[in-house]
């Protein structure tokens, strides 16, 4: 069985990636065969692709994607919980910018009759992590604020929503006009054009200089430091991503008079069980499917226009989600 892959020989810049045909081998014990029918595309792949991600590539030539959505096609000796033809998604498998894709059994989640597999594909690996965000590394509670990095992105959509919908008032930072007005329509209270205004007076400006109780910081470098200055007393900084590039060494006794913390996700230690990974999706797709949470999905590119979409994303041209179609 063959499949289409884009893969890389070295780390680099988009133009390194190829698209090839490879051969699948069977399902071992344990695995099956995936035809990925919707692929996520996200951040980390441009950060895995450049080699400044640490889950890094064991050898080359690498088969770039972390996220995708599909249905099974052989089934391994020893799967009990999947069947052929099955509608699975999964996340935070390298190898999921490919047609087919042989992968264990135990690494899916099944979704259920209500869940397309473009919504899947778009909202697995972002939403589980607005997911372990709102729920494990604070737990957000009605009336608190809260401050999002990159809006109007994947994750800062759904973030803004989910947030709104538990009750929290949400500020959030976007670069134009357009992302703004988006942010907006999607759960934000209040938006910053970081691009024009210092995000720090303007937080103080809209809480009456009482700060924010959490920050959630994919950016890194270019947000974080500025952030502590936003921080309310007990207040919080999750730094889960580093767009930017790393932050800087932290003076703690900066935040320590107000009880300030710092923490760090990574959505890898939240996907490793089996079946913590299926209770969590469940839940997202069910606020999903009730309306709560919408998917905005903007850009779509084939699988041969994955240069243009690397491009894209680093460029901050996009909206929302983006997928790939294989």
């Amino acid at each position: 069985m063959q499949s289409k892959v884009i893969q890389i020989d070295q780390v680099g810049g988009p133009e390194n990636m190829k698209l090839r045909h490879i051969d699948v081998s069977e399902p071992d014990k344990g695995q099956v065969i995936i035809k990925n029918e919707m692929i996520g595309l996200n951040y980390i792949d441009l950060m895995q692709r450049s080699g400044m991600h640490p889950i890094s590539f064991k050898e080359f030539p690498a088969t770039l994607g972390m996220e995708a959505a599909g249905t099974i096609e052989l089934v391994g000796d020893g799967v009990k919980a999947f069947n052929i033809g099955d509608k699975v998604s999964h996340c935070m498998n390298l190898g999921a910018y490919s047609e087919r894709m042989l992968i264990d059994a135990n690494k899916l989640i099944l979704l259920d009759k209500n869940t397309s597999l473009e919504i899947a594909a778009a909202s697995t690996l972002q939403g589980l992590t607005a997911q372990y965000l709102l729920n494990e590394s604070w737990h957000l509670k009605p009336g608190q604020t809260i401050l999002v990095h990159a809006a109007a992105g994947g994750v800062g959509l759904i973030l803004c929503q989910w947030a709104k919908h538990l009750g929290a008032r949400v500020i959030g930072t976007v670069g134009t006009e357009e992302k703004a007005d988006y942010a907006l329509q999607n759960g934000c209270d209040h938006t910053i054009l970081y691009s024009k205004q210092n995000f720090p007076d303007k937080v103080k400006e809209i809480t009456d200089a009482k700060g924010v109780d959490v920050i959630y910081d994919a950016i890194g470098k270019d947000t974080f430091s500025k952030g502590l200055s936003c921080l309310a007393e007990r207040g919080r900084i999750v730094c889960y991503g580093f767009a930017s590039g790393p932050i800087e060494p932290v003076d703690i006794t900066k935040i320590r008079p107000f009880s300030g913390s710092i923490a760090t996700g990574a959505l890898l230690t939240y996907t490793k069980n089996s079946n913590e990974r299926q209770k969590n999706a469940n839940q997202l797709f069910s606020l999903i499917n009730k309306g709560v949470l919408k998917i905005n999905i903007n850009q779509k590119y084939s699988l041969e226009e994955v240069q243009l979409a690397h491009r894209d994303l680093a460029g901050r041209k996009t909206i929302g989600s983006s997928i790939l179609i294989p």
